[in-house]
């Protein structure tokens, strides 16, 4: 099969690395840059980080993210190309994620890192530094990201609550609530940790409501996308002291502006849309598009499909 990797694979990994992987399966590879044709170059697919308009030209697009919010999906339909993705290769490096965030806020290590640049012995206040084993977090979305969160977070001994449409027990989730309880369901928790993808039904839906019924030692965690918090909201609520902090990995506007005044707050920690990175993500996603490629083949429907 000849198979299309385009260079915006770059923002995760070198696009040669998932290429190599391929080409080990016996598919041959070409990286293509931003701009470069595709009609008539005879790819049976490409594997891609984002949408431009040449891959319609394509029979099958693969994301390597699990969200494609950012595909038009009417565009792909009508030229029926074929547009997969890839979940369920994220609840591993999203669930640590989390929990590193989790812990440094608990005992503090994002203000003692900060300190070290300084030279800066200081110590936190008594009352500041705590244990996250029987503290509550609220995982908002129970997809592949929110169960990979709670079951590390079950394993640490805190108490899980989920939100989700259906009522289905999730492992590591102690209690479920539907999304129209989203208000119970935050308040008396520690950490809200949104997985939630950006539809229209989650677009901003953390606004200043839910902020208002979460409690005033609480940390909102953002792995979901940017657009599902109100951020005006959440600066008022930092601002205002409503919440603890936030530790963000997906922002509104990527990459997050320097003059946004989130870089200022020192209880907010802040990656760049990195959560479910690691060095083995290009086999992780190349293991999904071999495993298609053989379904192409063999005249089987592809898995993953969105489109």
């Amino acid at each position: 099969m000849q198979i299309g990797v385009h260079d915006s694979i770059a923002f995760s990994f070198d696009p040669e690395r998932i290429a190599a992987f391929l080409e080990s399966h016996g598919h041959q590879c070409t990286v293509l840059e931003a701009g470069d044709s595709v009609a008539g170059e005879g790819y049976d697919c490409v594997v891609t980080f984002g949408h431009e308009d040449a891959l319609l030209d394509a029979p099958w697009v693969h994301c390597i993210r699990a969200g494609v919010d950012a595909f038009p999906f009417d565009r792909y339909a009508e030229t029926e190309t074929a547009l997969t993705h890839s979940p369920g290769i994220h609840a591993t490096t999203i669930g640590e994620t989390v929990l590193g965030m989790v812990l440094s806020f608990a005992r503090r290590l994002h203000r003692y890192r900060d300190r070290q640049h300084a030279n800066n012995w200081e110590i936190e206040p008594y009352d500041a530094t705590f244990t996250v084993q029987d503290e509550t977090v609220c995982v908002v979305g129970l997809g592949t990201l929110g169960e990979g969160v709670a079951l590390r977070a079950d394993a640490l001994g805190m108490t899980v609550r989920g939100v989700r449409r259906e009522p289905k027990p999730v492992p590591g989730v102690d209690e479920l609530f539907r999304p129209d309880e989203l208000h119970d369901a935050v308040a008396g928790a520690r950490f809200v940790v949104l997985c939630v993808p950006l539809t229209e039904d989650t677009e901003a839906m953390i606004d200043a409501d839910v902020f208002a019924a979460m409690d005033e030692d609480a940390y909102l965690i953002n792995v979901a996308r940017g657009g599902v918090v109100a951020e005006d909201a959440l600066l008022d609520a930092l601002d205002g002291d409503e919440i603890a902090g936030a530790g963000l990995d997906a922002h509104a506007e990527e990459p997050l502006p320097a003059d946004s005044p989130l870089w200022g707050y020192d209880d907010v920690i802040i990656t760049p849309h990195v959560g479910a990175l690691s060095n083995t993500y290009h086999e992780s996603v190349g293991k999904l598009v071999v495993a298609n490629a053989e379904r192409r083949e063999n005249g089987e429907s592809l898995s993953d499909r969105v489109v």
